[in-house]
């Protein structure tokens, strides 16, 4: 199994966040030919996360963008009762960044990825991933092994590249200036297809948007009950 776009395409793992969003606006003023891939993998926000991800591409589509691909890899089996698996009892706004951690996800979305990558001829793979991410499967040490053992996995190699590995989130969300970042989404407690204001995601998004004296364009749940009250 070979793609026509080979060598030439560059695949990136997108989530519908701001991150892999803005990777996909600079991928494609740079002139790579880009195929998105979205891992499915069952877990609360998903729906919305999908969704999120083709109104974006549909605003910034351009004859370099190849079609969504779509994986599945279900991790109702591992995770169990996870809140992550049942929107329960979500990390909130005030909750450190371990709280959102999810075991083994980087290994996860990594082979699923990069194994489709290898049977469709595509030789490199991006990730959205920041200089500020804290967990040990973000570091450069955890990629390059990982690359490695991929290689002899499948008798061949997949570039594992993080164009935003050595910048902060300011400099990601000034590249996005532009972009529609209106239509991506972050929250891991959605509320009738919204942003609800209160989880630990949205507070990211909201201070991602602070960070550059940006109008924040999402709209938040919560915000609007306060406004209301």
């Amino acid at each position: 199994m070979t793609s026509e776009a080979g060598n030439n395409t560059i695949a990136l793992l997108l989530s519908g966040g701001l991150d892999s969003s803005i990777l996909l606006g600079q991928l494609l003023r740079e002139g790579r030919r880009v195929q998105p891939l979205y891992i499915r993998c069952g877990l609360a926000w998903q729906d919305e996360e999908l969704r999120a991800v083709g109104r974006f591409l549909c605003a910034v589509a351009a004859k370099e963008l190849e079609g969504l691909v779509i994986l599945d890899l279900p991790v109702r089996d591992l995770y169990g009762d996870h809140w992550s698996v049942t929107g329960d009892d979500v990390p909130d706004a005030r909750s450190a960044d371990d709280a959102v951690y999810l075991p083994g996800r980087n290994a996860l979305l990594l082979v699923k990825a990069a194994v489709w990558c290898r049977l469709h001829g595509i030789g490199e793979l991006a990730l959205a991933v920041l200089r500020s991410n804290p967990f040990a499967d973000a570091t450069p040490e955890f990629f390059a092994e990982f690359e490695s053992a991929l290689a002899r996995a499948t008798s061949g190699r997949v570039r594992i590249v993080r164009p935003f590995g050595a910048m902060s989130k300011r400099e990601v969300m000034a590249l996005g200036r532009g972009l529609p970042l209106e239509l991506t989404f972050s929250c891991i407690a959605p509320r009738g297809g919204r942003h609800c204001g209160a989880c630990n995601k949205c507070a990211e998004r909201q201070a991602a948007f602070e960070a550059i004296d940006g109008s924040d364009p999402t709209e938040y749940v919560t915000l609007q009950e306060g406004a209301k009250g």
